[in-house]
């Protein structure tokens, strides 16, 4: 049987297929051509914006075909996310990298060869290694291989922004599994870098899907950089209304700010190569998880990194070229929600952008480089929509403005600059092309340099027509013909100006150039404000977000992983009370429904209640209404799980038990709740006091409520949520 047909009888359509494992109504633009491209056995590359939803075009078509999955991702920290989201949608989901033991890789690699894993996230480096190799060939032999999916695909080109060799060498897949379909992904791709990812993986006639560029929910803004900046930037955080980025070119700056920041009570962790990995990691576990909320950092931070609900990205220095700014800014709003991005800008970061270019060992990539920092500059100095820089940065038009920029929304004044960009265009035509801006604006303004009259360009018809204008004017209008597409520049290394068909309609008269005249850089302005929720949403909203930091803390992965912001949202609006309701919000598949419906819907109806909103009464809640699982299913306890028994015996507490077996104390915890409710003899009045059990199995009568969430709101904060655990664990036990 193939794997289509296979597809075609578990699911009557990839809608019904989508909304069962990953809770989605419907695909994104572009999602379900990838995803039959990708059925029918053909290469695809797929260039989608950051939160575009790339990761579901491999992972659907992983669970329809048959065979295994190979994922490459570049970052240990992406690999965990990943598989931590798959498996808390119930998909057999694993990744081989350095942070497991060996005893966990060999049953890894057993589980692969049974076939119980259906994805598997692997590093460039382990994919092209000999052992590995061998690895792939037994499991194409025993459960069939169904698609490689090379994710941040930019990395294997020299033009890409974060070029990695390694990525080179994964050339070798085509070779040696010609049958299997490879899918390249990236959410940064210029037309070089596009081919070049072509050329470099061997593609074979694949679907090429870019989808656009825009982030409609992104506000970009460009702000001066002064002695009074930390002081903007600190309001910035304590108004963002959620996580921060805040990105420095240095680990001095670095450690600075984020100390500032801390010292000014704001949670705040700092992130660069200076520090143990050890620490980076901590660091940036915290920050994913919520336990802080900015994140200081170098542009070492960030990539892969799947964090949703990111509510500003803050550059404190400017960035180096567009492309990575895009690719760092693009953090914030993946979850669909507004989002700011802010530059602050100084001559002072460009000097120190230059020093660090010179350091280059490659004069040609010095050059590349100072050409993308110009680029830079140009938008940092612009005054036309900056949406529509940086998507005509990847080739692609926006006709409008986009009225979600500073520049846009706070706009200078406009001027007709129709006369002055005829001699512009026509000094460019008159050098013949071959020339940069500043020979241009050098010719225009009538200089008498050696290359000048070298060149005999003193004798052009246009030499010295633009006298009366600065150079600072000349280079105005020189950027804003670029980002009006009415001028073209090369992007090899070597700025050269080229005339295009918009350029020869404002020379001939049929068209006329508007320039928007700055009277300095603009300052900070608000973006436009979205419907503000009920104030009862946005109470509930709190208390979801809370229920969701609380579980995600007990599994030990990122909140996001439990629900996305927008799936919370959801619910603070339309407040689902049954398994029906909920099953209707973005994000709910039927693992999802079966893990956290109860405990979500529980928290609702109680929130409801205490405000006098509608109630739907448990008793009116049909039985085929009923959760999956609302009775706990008992799992017999483990080795591990006995482990701690026998140390409990021994008279250890459960905070000796943490430290000797150097884990969590929450994960001790669940060891004894497991242990519990299968019935096993723990003495419970050694974990939580008799007088505490007496007040939370009151709490658990009173309420009819088994939400750890609940019970601590009704007994007060001096009860942890261990003790609670544990309690409501006896007591489901009594009852049984």
């Amino acid at each position: 049987m193939t794997a289509a047909s296979t597809t075609a009888q578990a699911f009557p359509s990839l809608e019904k297929a989508l909304k069962h494992h990953f809770g989605y109504d419907e695909f994104r633009h572009g999602q379900r051509q990838v995803i039959e491209t990708i059925l029918k056995n053909r290469d695809a590359l797929v260039v989608m914006p950051t939160g575009g939803g790339k990761s579901l075009c491999y992972q659907l078509p992983a669970l329809l075909r048959l065979g295994l999955t190979v994922v490459v991702s570049p970052l240990i920290a992406l690999m965990q996310d990943q598989v931590d989201s798959l498996r808390d949608n119930g998909i057999a989901a694993s990744y081989l990298n350095s942070t497991l033991s060996w005893d966990q890789v060999r049953s890894q690699e057993a589980a692969l060869r049974s076939g119980e894993t259906r994805l598997l996230y692997v590093a460039p480096e382990r994919l092209v290694s000999p052992g590995f190799q061998q690895l792939l060939s037994e499991v194409s032999q025993s459960v069939g291989l169904a698609c490689f999916a090379i994710d941040e695909a930019h990395c294997v080109s020299e033009w890409g922004h974060d070029f990695r060799p390694e990525y080179r060498q994964l050339a070798t897949l085509r070779q040696r599994f010609p049958q299997i379909p490879i899918m390249a992904l990236t959410a940064t791709a210029t037309q070089r870098v596009r081919q070049d990812i072509l050329q470099q993986l061997r593609l074979n006639d694949p679907l090429i899907h870019v989808a656009s560029f825009n982030r409609r929910n992104l506000y970009y803004e460009v702000v001066p950089k002064d002695r009074r900046t930390y002081g903007t930037l600190l309001q910035q955080v304590k108004t963002s209304g959620g996580p921060c980025i805040v990105y420095c070119l240095s680990r001095k700056r670095v450690d600075e700010i984020a100390s500032r920041l801390q010292q000014d009570g704001i949670a705040a962790l700092p992130y660069h190569a200076g520090l143990s990995d050890t620490t980076r990691t901590e660091n940036q576990q915290r920050f994913i998880r919520d336990d802080v909320q900015v994140m200081v950092a170098t542009i070492a931070f960030g990539m892969g990194i799947n964090k949703p609900d990111v509510r500003r990205v803050i550059h404190h220095d400017l960035p180096r070229n567009l492309e990575s700014y895009y690719q760092e800014s693009g953090r914030a709003g993946r979850d669909g929600e507004a989002a700011r991005c802010t530059v602050y800008y100084s001559y002072a970061d460009v000097a120190t952008i230059d020093y660090l270019i010179s350091q280059k060992p490659d004069e040609g990539e010095q050059r590349i480089a100072r050409q993308q920092l110009r680029q830079m500059i140009d938008y940092a100095e612009s005054t036309v929509c900056r949406r529509r820089i940086q998507l005509g940065y990847f080739g692609e038009d926006l006709p409008q403005p986009c009225d979600n920029c500073d520049n846009c929304l706070s706009p200078p004044p406009i001027e007709d600059w129709t006369v002055e960009a005829q001699k512009f265009l026509s000094c460019v035509a008159r050098c013949r092309e071959r020339f940069g801006m500043t020979h241009i604006i050098d010719v225009l303004r009538g200089s008498k340099k050696q290359k000048i009259l070298q060149l005999g360009h003193d004798r052009l018809s246009t030499h010295g027509i633009g006298k009366d204008r600065s150079v600072d004017e000349w280079r105005l209008l020189g950027r804003s013909l670029l980002h009006q597409r009415l001028l073209e520049e090369t992007t090899d290394g070597y700025p050269v100006l080229k005339l295009n068909a918009g350029s020869w309609q404002v020379m001939r008269g049929q068209l006329s150039v508007e320039v928007a005249i700055p009277e300095g850089l603009g300052q900070a302005t608000e973006s436009p404000a979205t419907a503000p929720d009920s104030l009862e949403a946005a109470q509930l909203m709190v208390r979801l977000r809370s229920l969701r930091k609380r579980l995600a803390d007990e599994q030990g992965v990122p909140p996001y992983v439990v629900f996305a912001e927008s799936a919370l949202r959801q619910m603070a609006q339309q407040q689902p009370q049954t398994p029906d309701a909920f099953a209707q919000i973005s994000g709910v598949g039927s693992r999802k429904l079966q893990q956290y419906g109860q405990i979500f819907t529980d928290e609702i109806r109680q929130f409801c209640q205490e405000n006098d909103l509608p109630v739907t009464d448990t008793a009116d809640i049909p039985v085929s209404e009923s959760f999956n699982g609302s009775r706990r299913r008992q799992r017999p306890p483990s080795e591990t799980h006995r482990v701690t028994l026998q140390m409990h015996q021994e008279g250890l507490s459960a905070d000796e038990i943490a430290q000797q077996r150097r884990v969590k104390l929450t994960t001790t915890v669940k060891h004894f709740e497991r242990l519990i409710l299968a019935g096993e003899a723990v003495e419970l009045d050694r974990l939580v006091s008799p007088e505490r059990q007496v007040v939370i199995r009151e709490a658990i009568e009173t309420l009819n409520n088994r939400s750890m969430y609940a019970i601590r709101e009704h007994i007060g904060l001096t009860y942890d949520y261990n003790e609670i655990r544990l309690v409501v664990a006896d007591w489901e036990r009594s009852q049984q």
